[in-house]
C-alpha cells in the first residue's frame, strides 16, 4: 500500500452524508406507477427488488434497465421519480447523517479535497444541498450528467481526480453505503473504498463487493484518513 496521503475523498450523499427518510423508494413507488408498472403482483415486487440492490446507480439506467430498453418509458418514470422526490423533500426533514457535516469540514481543515457524488440527476441533487445548506461545504458536487456515466462505472470519482487536480488514483478514498459505490470506487484504482452501515446495504453486500473497509458512518471514514495523515 502506498504510503502516500489522501488527498481527495468521494463521498456519497443519501444514505452516506445524507438522511433523507426513505425517499428514494417513495419516489420510485411514483414513477413505477407513472410507467405504468402495476401496483401490486410479482413485476411490481422484481421492480422493487431491482431498486434496491442497485441503489446508488445513475437513475435513468435503473429505469432504463427495469422498462427493458424502451427510452421514452425510462424517461418518463426518470421525470416522474425527480418529481416526486423533489416534492418530497418539502414534506420530509432532511438532515446529514450526524456527525457528517463536522467530519466533511475537518477534511477540508487537514488538506484534503472532497467531491459530494449522486445518482440522482444535477437539479435533485442541487434540490438537496440546499436543503441542506451544503452548497458550500465541498470543494466539488457531482451528478451522472456532469461525468459521463453514473456509478458503477469509474467516472465520477475520476472526474473528481480531475477537476480537483489531485495526482494520483492512490491519492483517492472513496465512501457510499451500497455496492455500486463500492464498485464505482474498485473500477478507478481508489486506494480506500469502504462501505458505511447507515445506507441502503450492509455489511455483508458491501464486503462482498470488495469493499476495502467497512465503517460505522462517515465520521469513522474520515478519522480512518486522518489518523494516517502525515
Amino acid at each position: 500500500m502506498s504510503d502516500k496521503n489522501i488527498d481527495l475523498a468521494v463521498l456519497d450523499m443519501a444514505g452516506t452524508t445524507v438522511a433523507d427518510g426513505g425517499l428514494v423508494l417513495r419516489a420510485f413507488e411514483a414513477a413505477a406507477t407513472a410507467a405504468g408498472l402495476a401496483a401490486e403482483g410479482p413485476q411490481r415486487e422484481r421492480a422493487r427488488r431491482y431498486v434496491l440492490d442497485t441503489m446508488g446507480q445513475s437513475k435513468i439506467t435503473v429505469f432504463r434497465a427495469l422498462l427493458d430498453g424502451d427510452e421514452d418509458r425510462a424517461q418518463l418514470a426518470n421525470r416522474a421519480f425527480e418529481d416526486a422526490y423533489d416534492a418530497l423533500i418539502d414534506e420530509v426533514e432532511i438532515a446529514p447523517i450526524p456527525g457528517a457535516t463536522e467530519a466533511i469540514r475537518s477534511l477540508r481543515a487537514a488538506g484534503v479535497k472532497v467531491a459530494l457524488t449522486t445518482g440522482f440527476s444535477r437539479g435533485t441533487q442541487d434540490r438537496l444541498l440546499t436543503a441542506l445548506g451544503w452548497h458550500d461545504l465541498a470543494d466539488l458536487t457531482l451528478a451522472p450528467s456532469d461525468a459521463g456515466r453514473g456509478r458503477p462505472y469509474p467516472d465520477l470519482v475520476l472526474t473528481a481526480l480531475l477537476r480537483l487536480a489531485v495526482d494520483a488514483v492512490d491519492r483517492v478514498a472513496v465512501l457510499g453505503d451500497t455496492t455500486s459505490d463500492i464498485g464505482t470506487g474498485l473500477a478507478a484504482g481508489a486506494r480506500i473504498v469502504a462501505g458505511t452501515l447507515t445506507g441502503a446495504h450492509d455489511a455483508e453486500q458491501l464486503r462482498a463487493a470488495g469493499a476495502t473497509h467497512v465503517v460505522g458512518s462517515v465520521v469513522e471514514f474520515v478519522e480512518l484518513i486522518l489518523t494516517g495523515r502525515t
